[in-house]
């Protein structure tokens, strides 16, 4: 069967509106190249169109005109490659997800170790965003806290008071070896991160013996600035949170 021919057949079994790649056509390394120019074809002739490279889709016509697939569907491509997740969304859309903001913005930052992701999903623009450490299905829950600690400042509508009261009913529910990771993580963030890290584990009295870790990887004759007084947390001056 002519690549062309195996692929229309598959294409036709491919639902509107869900995305595909080349691994989903079942082509083999020989047949990528000719693969990827038949492809093209069919997106000329507008029979599937262009969700990011490599990444397509039969579009869905309605009354009301094409419908694309939805965002978290073509988000999903920048986030997992090969089923694995190698970066997560962070940023004013993060915080709007964990209920600390109403602001809906109109890019998404999507954060990587090792790569600088950009595109689009749907009309949604996506820019790139930092990660300090390496992104896996397991690490995720933990660089979202990280990040809304390192945010804390600059998320918009969020009180202090309010930011510190669902950082503290998260890490509450932590078991031990979860706040072992949240503290190993953490050390691997900015020196102010880390203080505030600290300065919460410390008024919450979690017993672990890794809190060590962040008072000796913060320079003692530093401070970080925050906006949070002893009456907010009582622990600030300790770790130089001013």
């Amino acid at each position: 069967m002519k690549v062309t021919d195996k692929i229309t057949a598959k294409i036709n079994r491919i639902d509107t509106g869900d995305v595909f790649g080349y691994d989903t056509l079942g082509l083999t390394s020989n047949e990528i190249i000719a693969g990827a120019k038949a492809l093209s074809r069919l997106v000329d002739k507008g029979v599937i169109k262009r969700a990011r490279k490599g990444f397509y889709y039969k579009p869905k016509v309605t009354v009301f005109g094409e419908q694309k697939p939805r965002e978290d569907v073509l988000l999903s491509l920048y986030l997992f490659e090969k089923n694995k997740q190698v970066a997560y969304i962070t940023g004013t859309k993060l915080y709007n997800r964990l209920g600390l903001t109403t602001q809906v913005p109109s890019s998404i930052r999507v954060a990587s170790l090792d790569k600088q992701i950009k595109g689009k999903a749907g009309n949604i623009v996506i820019k790139p965003a930092k990660s300090y450490v390496k992104v896996t299905a397991d690490t995720v829950k933990y660089l979202e806290l990280l990040d809304v600690i390192k945010d804390l400042n600059t998320i918009p509508d969020l009180q202090k008071s309010d930011g510190l009261v669902y950082l503290k009913k998260v890490i509450y529910n932590f078991e031990a070896t979860e706040l072992k990771k949240l503290i190993t993580y953490g050390v691997a963030y900015p020196p102010k991160v880390r203080a505030l890290l600290g300065a919460l584990l410390e008024a919450m009295n979690v017993n672990t013996t890794n809190l060590s870790l962040l008072k000796k990887s913060i320079n003692p004759s530093s401070s970080y600035q925050y906006g949070i007084t002893p009456k907010m947390l009582s622990t600030v001056n300790s770790w130089n949170i001013v």
